[in-house]
């Protein structure tokens, strides 16, 4: 085995288990550590910028304050029970990545706005068949910037 290799091997384990901790913690948090008032609240929006509107950006940031505690805690334990070293800047990145964009998602309106320019404007409201269009496309947003995120992480 070369070098080159080896390094490679090594980054490549580095981003799955950073990711594998990321994605867990994440689901934990998305649906045990949220309250049933944040996830009721979190996507409030009223057209005047009112008290609608603050009490949602509230429990959105109490959220996504929550889910970015249970994602640097499964980074921390879980990269040192794994042996995997990760350097502080890089998973502060990956965490500020991962919070920002959690709280757009999590408003709801921006990701609405998005599906609807994209012509994804009748997945987002189905809500037959056993699906959730919005809660769907909600989880592959998280997805996609987790993987993001385990890439400057393990960095």
């Amino acid at each position: 085995m070369t070098f080159g290799v080896f390094v490679n091997s090594v980054r490549a384990a580095r981003f799955a288990a950073v990711y594998a901790l990321l994605r867990a913690s994440a689901d934990v948090a998305d649906h045990w550590v949220q309250t049933d008032h944040q996830a009721a609240t979190k996507g409030q929006h009223d057209h005047n910028e009112g008290q609608r509107s603050a009490a949602g950006r509230q429990a959105c940031a109490a959220h996504v304050a929550a889910y970015t505690a249970a994602q640097a805690a499964a980074l921390i334990a879980g990269s040192r029970l794994l042996g995997v070293r990760l350097r502080p800047g890089p998973v502060a990145a990956a965490l500020a990545l991962s919070a920002a964009t959690h709280y757009v998602a999590d408003r709801r309106e921006p990701l609405r706005r998005l599906a609807d320019a994209t012509g994804k404007g009748n997945f987002v409201r189905l809500a037959d068949h056993g699906m959730n269009g919005a809660y769907a496309l909600d989880q592959a947003w998280h997805h996609a910037f987790e993987t993001c995120a385990a890439l400057i992480a393990s960095a």
